[in-house]
């Protein structure tokens, strides 16, 4: 597995977005991913392909929603897709309840998932609100 976050440290907030990728949301979105991705290939939880797979299709239904609506090119859209962004990072984070209840994470590695997950829909969330003032602004 590989995650580069050269696109965290090459994007300075203050340069301006030309693509998805340079969103912060989708960069937070892309990590949270590769952390599900390598926790769920290990151990129990790897051999659960119920929880397994439902988790990791929300991961990336989070960053491919924050893709498809920035792609779209309109406000409305765009706000739209981070709706449904911001409910699939509250899809992983109960499966991440679920894991944990049924013993497939320790304690440490659930609150680390968790952190970043809420992370994740904090970021969500505050651009969700910016999108939204663009939007009413038109």
């Amino acid at each position: 597995m590989r995650y580069d976050d050269a696109s965290e440290k090459n994007n300075p907030s203050s340069s301006p977005i030309q693509k998805f990728e340079d969103l912060i949301a989708w960069q937070h979105a892309r990590k949270l991913t590769f952390l599900i991705y390598k926790t769920t290939s290990q151990g129990n939880f790897s051999k659960d392909f119920g929880l397994k797979d439902q988790i990791r299709r929300a991961a990336v239904s989070i960053m491919s929603n924050i893709a498809e609506g920035y792609e779209r090119e309109g406000p409305n859209e765009f706000h739209r897709f981070l709706t449904i962004a911001k409910a699939s990072c509250a899809e992983v984070r109960s499966q991440l309840y679920v894991a944990f209840d049924v013993e497939y994470l320790k304690k440490q590695l659930f609150e680390d998932l968790m952190q970043k997950g809420n992370e994740v829909a904090r970021i969500l969330g505050g651009l969700r609100k910016s999108v939204d003032i663009k939007r009413r602004n038109k």
